[in-house]
């Protein structure tokens, strides 16, 4: 092989590697693990309305569902296969935003046996570890932040099932619209809670923030243990839309690896061409 040709292709494997490595290292902007739902800081924006403006700058994040495990009647049967959720901090609040479809509208009467469309995020109380995701356990109990059709907010504690009380200064609030067959329901809590208590999740935590949601459609007849549940997912301590930092360093390896893979390759070539003496 001549000089010019031998020249002429490493130039074209160099701008090759270089193309796909700047491609690998640039990841997608909506790049983020299985089950993480970003926290966006969102200073300014007025959130606690179902359909305030300042959604539209957070980044939804769409939850699976599927039938709780339970010894109810009926268990196995439920609609609600997917809820999107949001979730943002503003000047000391937190917001969790759940968005769901249900065809109908079930509110207090509405339903033929007076069920309610309803729904619930669940927090450990101990972050630090990850409580049995059926309303926790003795040893790492959970909140529950409720909210129910017929306009009712409760804040939960339970430490498994058949163990949910209500707290006696609840912290949580809820809002909720439903339109064009969807329901859209927003909680809000203060991220510092200074009343004393052991038993509720402290939001302001520097690791990962453990969650899970539950839907319940009343015109299904659904109720207490019959009900649509996610698995546990989590909110990072420090997300935006373009996921964790980390991420961008799995990209960059990514595109490395493929540099090398073409320069091996191309050496490879060059080097087979050369012993066999071609011109």
């Amino acid at each position: 092989m001549t000089e010019a040709r031998t020249r002429a292709l490493l130039t074209a494997v160099l701008v090759g590697a270089l193309v796909l490595s700047a491609t690998a290292a640039a990841p997608p902007a909506d790049a983020r693990p299985a089950h993480e739902i970003p926290v966006t800081t969102a200073s300014g924006a007025a959130l606690d309305g179902p359909n305030a403006a300042g959604w539209s700058e957070v980044p939804a994040s769409d939850v699976a569902l599927a039938s709780a495990p339970s010894s109810v009647p009926n268990a196995g049967d439920t609609s609600i296969e997917r809820v999107h959720v949001q979730a943002a901090r503003n000047d000391g609040t937190f917001y969790v935003r759940l968005q769901w479809a249900d065809p109908s509208r079930n509110v207090s009467g509405d339903s033929p046996r007076g069920f309610v469309d309803a729904a619930a995020v669940q927090f450990p109380v101990d972050t630090s570890s990850r409580p049995p995701i059926a309303m926790g356990g003795p040893d790492n109990r959970v909140n529950v932040w409720y909210w129910s059709g017929d306009g009712a907010t409760q804040e939960l504690l339970a430490g498994g099932a058949g163990t949910t009380t209500p707290f006696r200064s609840p912290t949580v609030d809820a809002n909720a619209t439903y339109a064009d067959g969807t329901w859209t329901v927003v909680y809000t809590r203060p991220v510092a809670v200074d009343d004393g208590s052991a038993n509720r999740t402290t939001l302001a935590t520097d690791g990962r923030l453990d969650v899970a949601v539950a839907v319940w459609n009343g015109g299904n007849d659904e109720r207490s243990g019959q009900k649509a549940v996610s698995e546990w997912h989590y909110f990072p301590s420090d997300s935006g839309p373009a996921g964790p930092p980390y991420q961008t360093l799995l990209w960059t390896v990514a595109g490395v690896a493929i540099v090398a893979v073409v320069g091996v390759t191309a050496f490879g070539v060059l080097r087979t061409r050369g012993e066999g003496g071609g011109s």
